[in-house]
């Protein structure tokens, strides 16, 4: 009769005969875990290790500090963006983009960024910048500087809308949202972000 306690033994055996690659994405997986569920200030070295299943030693071998770990993992999970969507015209394409900035939100990485951003004091904040400027910010931006240049090749698009302040509208009103309305971005409210704000910000001026 296989026992919990034969069960539980057989998986340390297991988890200690892992190593380098391996064990370090258990690890990061683990710290994305605990990012997403008990946030920022919930996270311990300690709970890291457990959740990798191998001894704290290991964890902090690789990572000297609470910091050092949360930074590698973030750049380890943090979603990727790259294929700009072209689905014929802006409106469209621009939808498609908040779509993937909403699921990458709610995801285990998003939830774990989020809770960086609004846990960490200010000097820790600055840590993590910008592991998340060129991780989600940047990636993001260039994506709707691409979908808004090409708008404008199109002639759906003003010739003067490619500017900082447009590309950050979107980004800004999702941010903003979220944190300070508990909003969850439903494709409905998405649509209605590009058809009253978005298109009409956009929209070629009548001559």
């Amino acid at each position: 009769m296989v026992t919990s306690s034969w069960v539980a033994a057989h998986a340390q055996t297991a988890a200690s005969r892992r190593r380098g690659p391996v064990l370090e994405r258990a690890i990061l997986d683990a710290a994305l875990e605990q990012l997403s569920t008990v946030g920022w200030n919930g996270l311990t070295m300690e709970g890291v290790a457990a959740g990798a299943q191998t001894g704290k030693a290991a964890v902090y071998r690789r990572w000297p500090s609470k910091e050092d770990l949360v930074a590698d993992a973030l750049r380890a999970g943090l979603p990727r963006f790259d294929a700009v969507p072209d689905l014929g015209n802006v409106r469209d394409d621009l939808l498609d983009l908040c779509r993937r900035a909403r699921d990458a939100m709610f995801s285990q990485s998003g939830l774990a960024v989020r809770s960086v951003i609004h846990e960490c004091d200010a000097a820790q904040a600055e840590r993590f910048h910008g592991v998340i400027f060129a991780g989600v910010v940047e990636p993001t931006i260039e994506m709707l500087r691409q979908v808004i240049e090409r708008g404008i090749e199109r002639g759906e698009v003003r010739a003067d809308a490619a500017n900082g302040y447009v590309f950050d509208a979107i980004p800004a009103m999702m941010m903003y949202r979220s944190k300070m309305c508990g909003s969850e971005w439903s494709d409905v409210d998405l649509e209605e972000m590009i058809d009253q704000l978005m298109v009409p910000l956009l929209r070629r001026s009548a001559s």
